[in-house]
């Protein structure tokens, strides 16, 4: 996997619960115990390792290329993120234990759908730091699934859901290359929007937000899309699960987060978490603090 430099007097903890490996792709369900704030360099194989944080990352996460950016530019980390062959990437973050997959495929597969080798521009890159495609979402969960919980014809299935991942990797690739290079929001607006995320779980309407950054609805929806690659509605979701992810490993009840999110009821945001997660907060909760928990 990837190699590990850090700054960190006390290193990480990696336990690696289960694994497959077919021609292309290998994936992995890795625990981190994280004993105290990270400020970690990682270097890739040749590989591409995409990363699916099945609980919530530390608060705080960011990262940097810092070979391209410089030392000083980190963008925020979402659940998903990829690292591109040979790119150098810096985490920073707090403390704590997340459950993940990890899947490393091989570049001779994207490049032969691609056509070419690709070339990793900084706004591709910036891109691949929070990915919200929702196919590569649903590939990794079901990854998720059969690698923790192998079924009948499970090296097939496994090369069937790595194809598919190949595909939509490179067709991201080709949707970052042919986006506009100019429309988007600036940084200190992009910033904002996250600030606001982060200190209030209930939903911001469009015009709050657009007030926030001092620009019209219109505008913000624009700007947003050609920033992020999602509609600023998507995203607004993905964070409030994320929060809400965080809240449920916390142990927090489905009715304060509920309540605290702006549901009308529990059941409401159980359906709304049961189609984001693809399981029920209390069965990814279940699941989740289990895999924490396991030796």
């Amino acid at each position: 996997m990837a190699q590990l430099a850090s700054a960190m007097t006390e290193a990480p903890t990696i336990t690696v619960d289960a694994e497959m490996t077919g021609a292309n792709l290998s994936a992995q369900l890795v625990r981190f115990d994280i004993p105290a704030p990270t400020d970690t360099l990682v270097a890739t194989a040749p590989h591409y390792q995409i990363n699916m944080c099945l609980t919530p990352r530390p608060l705080n996460a960011r990262a940097c290329y810092r070979q391209r950016w410089g030392p000083n530019r980190f963008e925020r980390l979402g659940d998903i993120f990829m690292v591109p062959p040979g790119e150098h990437l810096q985490f920073r973050g707090g403390s704590g234990r997340q459950l993940s997959i990890v899947c490393q495929i091989e570049p001779d597969v994207i490049a032969a759908i691609i056509g070419h080798e690709p070339r990793w521009s900084d706004a591709q890159l910036a891109a691949t730091l929070d990915i919200t495609n929702a196919r590569i979402r649903a590939l990794l969960f079901r990854l998720t699934e059969e690698v923790r919980y192998p079924g009948f014809a499970g090296d097939a299935m496994f090369a069937h859901l790595g194809g598919e991942l190949a595909i939509e990797l490179a067709r991201f690739y080709l949707e970052k290359e042919e986006q506009p290079a100019v429309g988007g929001l600036a940084g200190w607006r992009l910033r904002l929007i996250d600030e606001r995320l982060s200190d209030d779980p209930a939903a911001p309407s469009l015009r709050e937000l657009a007030q926030h950054c001092n620009m019209s609805v219109r505008q913000l929806t624009r700007g947003f899309k050609v920033s992020r690659g999602c509609s600023i509605g998507d995203y607004v979701e993905q964070r409030r699960m994320e929060t809400a992810k965080r809240m449920l490993v916390q142990g927090e009840s489905v009715k304060t987060i509920a309540f605290a999110m702006g549901f009308s009821s529990p059941s409401s945001f159980t359906y709304a978490f049961r189609r984001a997660v693809g399981t029920s907060p209390s069965q990814f909760r279940q699941r989740q603090t289990r895999g924490l928990q396991s030796a």
